[in-house]
């Protein structure tokens, strides 16, 4: 079941490491942040991977002050391009993620699993029979989102600095925080970080290359009513909460993430509160189009103010924030970049399979910002979920997938299409 002899040597040493690295509460935290990372269990998890990297020979690791932990494996093949590898620390704030108990399900025979917590099933998931498959109790996600990539990337770092004789590049790790709140890359510092691409781990299927997210906007809408004593309100109360239910009754039904899928976008409205006095709706658009994704921010502004403008005293703001962009226009310009992972997919024995990301990763505005970054798969499945599961054979395939591209990456065709496409990154 495992895809080559490397995976099968590395997997034994990734278990351990991803079952430590789960049990660290590291849930970031939605709304403004006042400080980064959002949540300290992301600095706490930041400390254990910088010491695990120094232990095993990247002397320059350490964790900075806003929770980006940075190391230099060197290379061991001269003229090589300098590669990075990233993934994200923090895990989602959409389920419950303290106390995750890890469950190894030895032979998985494919079917139904029944977590300890009552009304929680894991499957079935006929690929990985036969596979060693982690889940939790049921109580909480797993948080292979993306734990799974940060311990594929340790593994393979530790493997390959324990094997000097292996053909490698200069690899740059960077391990972010508050990724899933979609700050993980806001105060990541390219220039310091020195690659001339990197590849994020936080995909899913074995093989999966992506190259193409959606483009992504955050849209939150207040509106102000006018309070009165339900007793006397007649004619007076004019009620924020019944106002901003009529905004999302309004909406179309098809434009919704659970009625759309391939590359059709939609208005997702992940939270709702108030008053009657005051009250509040978050919802976020996205579209793989950048015109589209106007036109659903639009739809959603136009809803509210035509919602607003039938009752009087009413007030309205809305608040529009960029999140991301699709990576796919920065990434064209070095097609090296997705065409390495491919070989390296390919050498460890799986066919690659392209494949759109319906989210975004730290990839997305890395690419923008001049650092093309593609992701790659990581072997979890069901994030987000108490039936987020991961199987370690597909994880062990990555970590091996990792170790490959790093020799990829020391082939002349691949540094001298490094040193061609620098310019164009500019």
């Amino acid at each position: 079941m495992f895809t080559s002899p490397l995976a099968e040597q590395l997997a034994p040493e990734l278990l351990d490491r991803f079952l430590r690295y789960v049990r660290v509460a590291t849930q970031s935290a939605r709304g403004p942040r006042a400080q980064s990372p959002s949540t300290p269990g992301q600095l706490d998890l930041g400390r254990m991977l910088a010491a695990e990297l120094r232990a095993i020979g990247l002397e320059d690791a350490f964790l900075d002050d806003n929770g980006y932990v940075v190391a230099t494996l060197p290379a061991t093949v001269d003229d090589a391009p300098v590669i990075g590898l990233i993934a994200h620390v923090d895990t989602a704030p959409d389920a419950p993620g303290d106390g995750v108990e890890p469950i190894v399900h030895r032979n998985y025979d494919g079917g139904e699993i029944r977590l300890p917590r009552e009304g929680t099933v894991v499957g079935p998931h006929p690929h990985a029979a036969g596979h060693d498959i982690v889940t939790t109790s049921g109580d909480t996600l797993l948080g292979a989102d993306d734990k799974a990539g940060v311990a594929e990337i340790m593994t393979a770092v530790a493997h390959l600095a324990a094997h000097p004789e292996l053909p490698r590049p200069t690899l740059r790790i960077c391990f972010t925080p508050d990724e899933e709140i979609g700050e993980g890359a806001t105060l990541f510092d390219v220039e310091r970080f020195g690659a001339a691409c990197a590849y994020t781990l936080d995909g899913s299927d074995v093989g999966e290359v992506q190259d193409e997210t959606f483009s992504a906007e955050e849209v939150s809408i207040t509106i102000d009513g006018v309070e009165a004593h339900p007793g006397t309100a007649t004619g007076k109360l004019v009620n924020a909460a019944r106002l901003v239910g009529e905004v999302l009754a309004r909406l179309p039904a098809d434009l919704t993430p659970e009625r759309t899928s391939g590359r059709e976008g939609f208005i997702h409205v992940y939270e709702i509160g108030g008053s009657a006095g005051r009250a509040t709706l978050r919802a976020i658009t996205r579209d793989f189009d950048d015109e589209k994704l106007r036109a659903h921010t639009d739809l959603l502004r136009r809803t509210a103010e035509e919602v607003v403008a039938s009752a009087p005293g009413s007030r309205l703001e809305v608040e529009v924030t960029p999140q991301y962009p699709n990576m796919r226009q920065f990434i064209e310009r070095f097609p090296e970049v997705v065409t390495a992972a491919e070989h390296a997919i390919r050498a460890e024995g799986i066919d690659p399979v392209h494949t759109l990301i319906r989210g975004g990763t730290d990839g997305s505005r890395l690419s923008a910002m001049g650092l093309p970054t593609p992701n790659l798969f990581t072997g979890g499945h069901d994030y987000h979920s108490r039936r987020e599961w991961a199987s370690l054979p597909e994880m062990a395939a990555a970590s091996a997938t990792v170790v490959r591209l790093a020799e990829v990456w020391t082939q002349p065709e691949f540094r001298t299409a490094a040193l061609d496409a620098a310019p164009l990154r500019r």
